[in-house]
């Protein structure tokens, strides 16, 4: 009873629109994770490495007097780099895609020490204006706090309705072939090793992106800061699916909707991490609770489907 009574509800709601602004925030990483694991299906860890680059190439191009939002596409670019050398050690060298982007992976770490000088930098709103910022969401007015949100969600719809075009393009569509069938694809004259690299670098290149805004949300870009993150991604795609998966694939522009999937399942997952934060659980367990939440959202896909077919044979 002592325990439920030292739960405070108000605590919870004054904590969760940080959490579904860093949930947006990661929503866009979540998008690069969807096109290697989903379009491309490809197992790239790269992402570890390339949103740490993302965000020490943003900060410090920002404490060099840079605007904040300059540094974006400049962090877009850092990605992008990082999915680059993935693709070229897989397609060029013949080494395994899983192997490739853990290679890419620690070599990042050493150029993210290199580009920030040190383990991490801080860029705090007070100096700089930054395009994001938690302080935003927790210090500013219930006007300005609107204003953010949704200024964030216009961008993350835009963003998807760029994505959208673009994997409608004969470009896009061979991306989307090679990872279907890479055979078939290479049989209708595409360049599979090439798409392989374009997929990867538009994919790193978005995980970078989600690192400019994270550091600047944060007020600071970490080496470590990567550490984990190819299982919130994973979590995010999953839980959209599972959630939204249904009504996304009834819908005229089932594409563009799986995708805002994605980015609703990566707020919906931390918004379940801060509620699991606020029933006081250790936060050494934190990352165990992460991938125990992917687990049951990759296992309930398989389970249901052998539940209706175990149900199919006893009708039968």
């Amino acid at each position: 009873m002592e325990y439920f009574l030292s739960l405070n509800p108000m605590a919870l709601l004054r904590a969760w629109p940080g959490s579904i602004a860093q949930g947006m925030i990661w929503g866009i990483m979540a998008l690069g994770v969807y096109i290697t694991f989903r379009l491309l299906d490809f197992a790239d860890l790269t992402v570890d490495g390339s949103i740490a680059t993302g965000a020490a190439v943003s900060v410090m191009l920002i404490r060099g007097g840079v605007s904040p939002v300059l540094t974006l596409p400049v962090a877009f670019a850092a990605g992008m780099l990082a999915g680059l050398v993935t693709g070229l050690l897989n397609t060029s060298l013949g080494i395994p895609g899983i192997l490739a982007s853990i290679l890419t992976q620690l070599s990042l770490y050493s150029v993210n020490l290199v580009i920030m000088g040190k383990a991490n930098q801080p860029v705090s709103v007070d100096n700089y204006p930054l395009v994001v910022s938690l302080r935003y969401v927790t210090d500013g007015t219930t006007a300005s706090r609107l204003l953010f949100f949704v200024g964030l969600a216009v961008f993350l719809v835009v963003l998807v309705g760029v994505l959208y075009w673009y994997f409608g393009t004969e470009s896009g569509q061979a991306i989307r072939a090679t990872g279907c069938n890479p055979n078939m694809a290479r049989a209708q004259g595409i360049n599979t090793d090439f798409v392989k690299v374009l997929a990867l670098m538009i994919s790193n290149g978005m995980v970078g992106l989600c690192g400019a805004f994270y550091a600047q949300f944060q007020g600071a870009s970490d080496v470590n800061m990567g550490r984990g993150a190819i299982v919130i991604g994973l979590a995010a795609v999953i839980i959209g699916e599972v959630l939204f998966g249904k009504f996304a694939a009834k819908r005229k522009l089932a594409f563009a909707f799986t995708q805002l999937a994605v980015i609703f399942g990566a707020v919906i997952y931390y918004m379940v991490y801060q509620f699991v934060l606020w029933l006081k659980m250790p936060s050494d367990y934190m990352k165990m609770f992460s991938a125990i939440v992917v687990a049951l959202f990759l296992a309930i896909p398989y389970l249901k489907d052998k539940h209706i077919r175990k149900r199919g044979v006893v009708k039968a």
